[in-house]
């Protein structure tokens, strides 16, 4: 079976699972570069995936 793309430990979820979002990392500012490197908290997507709901 097929693994899915491992998660940037900015998610906290699997993209598209249910109650989740994309959003703009927070570390990076949706760059995908921290001080000229590879942002460590989106894995240089610029995004990370966050829950989402109320309640």
């Amino acid at each position: 079976m097929a693994q899915e793309p491992p998660l940037n430990p900015g998610d906290e979820a699997e993209p598209g699972a249910p109650g989740t979002g994309e959003e703009i990392c927070p570390d990076c500012n949706g760059s995908g570069k921290l001080d000229g490197a590879e942002c460590n908290t989106c894995g240089g997507t610029g995004k990370v995936t966050q829950g989402i709901g109320g309640g």
